[in-house]
């Protein structure tokens, strides 16, 4: 059984935390903020996201150890596995609110994890999709 927990956190708040020359200092800061304090859950999808794109090459990509460390520790909090239930639910939710399947299967992890809050950059910060709000805890306050 997976704990529940308010939060969910997506792919990009992970990617901020982890940075090791961050972009958006104050991003990095924020998302470091609820990386180390916040009781989150997430998903499968999240883990694997994090790792295909903190690798990819750029500025300053991590090495795959550090990347999979990342992953190791995120995944000590509840993590949900992305079955066929969350695929089919991630589709509906895609289809009903023209969102890529990507974000539907956020959504869809979060709600069957029982969080009432998305953090993410992705989504429109403030829109409920769902049981599940999403914020964006990047935009000022």
């Amino acid at each position: 059984m997976i704990d529940a927990t308010d939060v969910f956190l997506d792919t990009n708040v992970f990617i901020y935390a982890a940075q090791r020359v961050p972009d958006a200092p104050e991003k990095k800061a924020i998302a470091r903020r609820i990386v180390v304090e916040a009781n989150y859950c997430t998903s499968s999808q999240v883990l694997a996201e994090f790792f295909v794109n903190v690798c990819k090459e750029g500025k300053t990509p991590l090495s795959a150890a550090k990347a999979a460390e990342w992953v190791r520790v995120i995944a000590k909090k509840p993590c949900l596995p992305v079955d066929a239930h969350v695929v089919h639910a991630g589709i509906a939710i895609s289809m009903r609110y023209e969102i890529t399947y990507w974000d539907g299967a956020i959504i869809a992890a979060a709600e069957k994890l029982g969080a009432r809050t998305v953090y993410s950059e992705d989504l429109n910060h403030g829109q409920t999709y769902g049981s599940v709000t999403v914020l964006n805890p990047f935009l000022a306050s």
